[in-house]
């Protein structure tokens, strides 16, 4: 239909499943996070808040999945990207809405394509991008993710 384009997004199941291998990775390392994985428009489609996890890890969980997802980029690749271009580094982080320049977001792709994002908050954010890590191996075995 003209006017229109098809845009791939995440299934439910798919989601689902990375949140449970990110949060089987945190309960390995005995930690309590939370993990949100977001659709590509940056809708949450799934989500887990592990007991114990901060209450304010659930909003930062949230902004990073949809940080990596809105800008196709990890979160922790937003330092590097604003930290010499002064009118970024300043502008940035306090006028877009909802940005995470630190650790713990990516992209979830396939076949070249984001379809979603991952955000897991909870720990240091080495330890929120390990487990992030631990949820996209989900993807391990799809075609070309």
């Amino acid at each position: 239909m003209a006017g229109t384009y098809n845009r791939p997004s995440i299934t439910l199941e798919l989601a689902q499943e990375i949140v449970r291998s990110a949060v089987a990775k945190a309960e390995a390392d005995g930690g309590a996070f939370v993990v949100s994985v977001v659709d590509e428009s940056g809708v949450q489609k799934a989500f887990a808040r592990m007991d114990g996890a901060p209450l304010l890890s659930v909003q930062v969980a949230h902004d990073k999945a949809y940080t990596a997802a809105g800008f196709l980029m990890p979160t922790d690749g937003w330092f590097d990207f604003i930290k010499g271009d002064e009118p970024l580094r300043v502008g940035a982080p306090t006028g877009i809405d909802r940005l995470v320049v630190f650790g713990g977001g990516y992209p979830i792709t396939v076949d070249g394509t984001v379809i979603g994002g991952i955000g897991v908050s909870g720990g240091h954010y080495s330890q929120d991008m390990e487990v992030a890590q631990a949820g996209l191996r989900a993807l391990d075995g799809l075609t070309g993710a």
